[in-house]
């Protein structure tokens, strides 16, 4: 696609390609916000939005399985998910670079006893 350029007969320099408008985020209102823990998520498909079950797992490896409790719901669209994807992975990126690497796979992330820090 060609871009035009465009002068006035007075012989004034090109005038320059609108600019797209500027987003305003409103202000957040956070009064009585009630924050919640969650170490589990459960991502259901829906086709016209995805459902975010939020809870806490309690279960440690080796131990007996109990049900884990929902505790909050968050129902978005497509294109709020992809927005929040996109926004997680940036916060991501940031706290890698910061920090180092997150590793998933917890059975790298733990220490033999031989090779923890000595308590004091």
């Amino acid at each position: 696609m060609a871009a035009e350029s465009t002068s006035s007969s007075t012989g004034d320099a090109p005038a320059q390609p609108a600019q797209a408008p500027m987003i305003q985020i409103p202000t957040i209102e956070a009064e009585g916000l009630q924050p919640i823990y969650a170490n589990f998520v459960k991502v259901t498909p829906a086709p016209e939005e995805l459902i975010l079950d939020y809870g806490l797992n309690p279960n440690l490896p080796g131990a007996q399985i109990t049900p884990i409790k929902i505790s909050q719901r968050l129902v978005m669209n497509y294109y709020t998910a992809k927005r929040l994807w996109g926004a997680l992975g940036v916060s991501l990126q940031r706290h890698e670079q910061a920090f180092g690497v997150l590793e998933l796979d917890v059975q790298k992330r733990v220490l033999p006893a031989s090779q923890r820090p000595a308590a004091r």
